[in-house]
């Protein structure tokens, strides 16, 4: 059994449209961070380290998009989720790594700078520095969808839902993401999957 722990508006969506895409019967439960309920006893036992999103498989619970989202593309390999070839599957992990180690963290000093500075100079410093870096992270994001359909190339893979977690983010957070014109088209091919749409709709009826 499938249990992911997930969190509207959060970087899990990137788990939950893998999961979705994979086919297979999965339960999806919310655990709601603007209730701080990723701080429960109970979620805790889950992922001791209070974060979303966590993937329970049969009881043995995976953390981190990268690490989620390709052990399904490896257990779910006929649904094409990542390249055959092993170079390019090596690419398509590094994308994911550099998703979670440079684009996700540059977007939370913009948003927290209270968790990385004290004092009110030195934290409009941080959200300054981050929003020049976020910006720059989804001008490159941008690049990296010219004269393809998919951020890796001809293929759809599960690093193109990653990818749709910043747009996200960048909309909620004011940037001018409109100016971003293979991004945005890609996005809207994005949603144009049954997939991806049912995902992104069911999230946003999730009372928060």
């Amino acid at each position: 059994m499938l249990t992911l722990y997930f969190s509207p508006g959060a970087c899990s969506l990137a788990s939950h449209i893998g999961l979705e895409e994979t086919g297979a019967p999965y339960e999806a439960k919310p655990i709601l961070l603007a209730k701080q309920q990723q701080k429960t006893e109970a979620y805790l036992k889950i992922n001791p380290r209070g974060k979303v999103p966590s993937l329970s498989v049969d009881g043995k619970v995976l953390v981190e998009n990268t690490a989620i989202l390709t052990y399904l593309a490896r257990r779910f390999p006929e649904k094409k989720l990542m390249p055959a070839d092993p170079a390019e599957e090596a690419r398509s992990i590094a994308t994911m790594c550099w998703f979670s180690s440079i684009v996700h963290p540059s977007y939370q000093h913009s948003r927290r700078p209270e968790r990385f500075a004290d004092g009110e100079a030195a934290q409009a410093a941080v959200k300054e520095t981050g929003r020049k870096s976020f910006w720059a992270n989804c001008q490159e994001i941008d690049s990296m969808f010219q004269g393809k359909d998919w951020i890796m190339g001809s293929q759809y893979t599960v690093v193109d839902p990653y990818a749709l977690v910043f747009y996200g983010w960048g909309v909620a957070g004011g940037f001018p993401m409109k100016e971003l014109s293979a991004y945005t088209a890609w996005r809207e091919r994005m949603m144009q999957r049954p997939t991806v749409r049912k995902v992104v709709e069911s999230e946003q009826n999730v009372s928060t």
